[in-house]
């Protein structure tokens, strides 16, 4: 397999990506749902999660709202997830909603 990132001992790519510069984003978790306030950049495919709390979580536009029923995300786990590019639909933000107790949900886009 071609790759552009570096391998291990066994040629298995290591993924590794580094933060975006002013890609970082807080949203703050709370009773009702909230999202990050700019946009995820066009080009971005990965961001990082990392909540200090336990949340709901989802993907969408700027309309986007969480709900319950949406995945949930345990609090101290850093998670890196794909928003879209290449072949298919881009995310451009991220609603989370507290499963217990408010706090920050920190994003970091990557590249």
């Amino acid at each position: 397999m071609t790759t552009l990132l570096p391998q291990d001992l066994n040629d298995n790519p290591i993924p590794a990506l580094r933060m975006k510069p002013s890609g970082a984003h807080k949203v703050t978790i709370g009773i009702t749902s909230a999202r990050n306030t700019s946009a995820f950049n066009a080009d971005t495919q990965i961001i990082s999660l990392y909540s200090d709390v336990p949340a709901y979580i989802t993907f969408g536009d700027v309309n986007v709202v969480a709900t319950t029923s949406d995945h949930y995300l345990p609090a101290g786990l850093y998670y890196d997830v794909s928003i879209g590019g290449d072949h298919s639909a881009h995310y451009t933000h991220l609603a989370a909603l507290q499963a217990s107790g408010a706090g920050t949900l920190y994003i970091s886009e990557k590249e």
